[in-house]
């Protein structure tokens, strides 16, 4: 299934009482302190559809990092949005919020997890909240199984969920090392924390109206984040710009055939050396800064 959705994503005017929003709805700022960030889409998600952000900005001297879920509460129904995602926020119920970590947030599946009668999990089953730092997996031969290689593939699957991962994967600022960083960032070899990491949630349908919540780091699925969530009240994404992350942004996600403008992007940048090449050809300006920062 490739869905196809047309709305803009934006921040829910109703947010935590630190977050400035921009003009355009898009970019979420904590001005103060560490906490008071909680934020929310505008619209609930649609089946399939990702809430992806970027981490803009980040703030040295805080212990934490961005926090990122789903809430099936309506953001006006809040007298007061609640000063942190986790715990107060998913401790009113019908809330899953995930921390972000420094290490991924690679989901294990549990075995043997027992089910309700309804043949899912009883109120959204969690199977872990990234707060533990994850270990090693290794196989018999004692190698490493998460070891890292580059994607090529064109769009994420998860299920009969597919989406374009041009816009999945965070990139530098065009610099001296950009096809380095570059390649940091598609290989998920830097902390999901880092700055222009590119992270998203979303939902896939299941029986009985239930669904499984994914996180996406970077183009990569975590996994079934939490387990048997109602999916018949509409799905807000939740975001809390918490700590150390300072500042994110709404990344557009294109679904369905590609964009003319994305396609030539495409076909630049599969023939040149790395990002910073595009100044050496004879294009217009635009063009040159479209290639390099999209």
């Amino acid at each position: 299934m490739e869905p196809q959705f047309d709305q803009f994503m934006q921040f829910h005017p109703i947010h935590g009482t630190n977050v400035r929003l921009d003009h355009t709805g898009t970019q979420a700022t904590r001005v103060e302190s560490f906490a008071n960030g909680v934020c929310f889409s505008k619209a609930p998600l649609k089946p399939g559809e990702i809430f992806l952000i970027e981490i803009e900005e980040k703030e040295l001297g805080w212990c934490g990092h961005l926090r990122i879920g789903l809430t099936a509460r309506d953001p006006k129904s809040f007298e007061v949005v609640p000063e942190y995602s986790i715990p107060d926020l998913t401790d009113q119920g019908d809330s899953w919020v995930f921390a972000i970590t420094r290490n991924h947030n690679k989901v294990i599946e549990e075995a043997d997890v027992p089910e309700n009668l309804d043949g899912g999990l009883a109120g959204g089953h969690r199977l872990g909240r990234g707060e533990a730092e994850d270990e090693d997996q290794r196989n018999g031969d004692g190698h490493n199984l998460k070891t890292k290689s580059f994607f090529t593939d064109t769009h994420l699957y998860i299920e009969n969920v597919c989406i374009p991962k041009d816009k999945l994967v965070g990139r530098s600022r065009p610099g001296r090392f950009s096809h380095i960083l570059d390649d940091l960032y598609k290989t998920n070899a830097l902390p999901p924390t880092a700055r222009r990491s590119r992270i998203g949630v979303l939902y896939v349908p299941k029986a009985r109206g239930l669904a499984d919540m994914h996180i996406i780091i970077n183009g990569e699925d975590m996994g079934a984040s939490a387990k048997g969530i109602p999916a018949t009240n509409p799905l807000h994404a939740v975001v809390d710009v918490f700590a150390a992350t300072k500042s994110v942004r709404i990344v557009q996600v294109e679904y369905g055939f590609s964009s003319l403008q994305t396609l030539c992007r495409k076909a630049i940048q599969n023939n040149i050396v790395h990002r910073m090449a595009i100044d050496w050809l004879e294009l217009p300006e635009t063009l040159k800064h479209l290639c390099k920062y999209e």
